[in-house]
């Protein structure tokens, strides 16, 4: 028989995750724009006012996700980081289905570069 034992050696450094990592609570993904056009909504609704839009290949940074229940089922809503539009830096909703998301920034621009060609 053979045994293992997990003991904790004094010395051991804890290396911080990743920014692009979910748990250092900056980001939890990036996505990528695959529709020709969205608009970006003010709150997780159908009905919520447009305080921009994104174009497809557009690459969002994923702050929270929220799933929403609607009269006809669940929809998935993502609030995405700071987007900078012209002068202005904003930060809204948009729906998932909208996007491909990934888990880091360089599968990310990889993905949205093939969406440009």
């Amino acid at each position: 028989m053979f045994f293992v034992s997990c003991i904790g050696r004094n010395g051991e450094v804890s290396a911080p995750p990743p920014l692009t990592s979910p748990l250092s609570r900056d980001y939890i993904g990036f996505g990528v724009i695959t529709t020709s056009f969205t608009h970006i909504s003010a709150e997780p609704a159908v009905n919520s006012p447009s305080i921009g839009y994104l174009r497809r290949g557009s690459l969002v940074k994923i702050a929270r996700r929220e799933i929403i229940r609607t009269q006809s089922g669940f929809v998935t809503w993502v609030l995405t980081g700071d987007i900078v539009q012209g002068s202005n830096t904003i930060s809204g909703w948009l729906r998932e289905d909208v996007m491909d998301i990934f888990n880091n920034e360089n599968q990310a621009r990889t993905a949205s570069e093939f969406i440009l060609r």
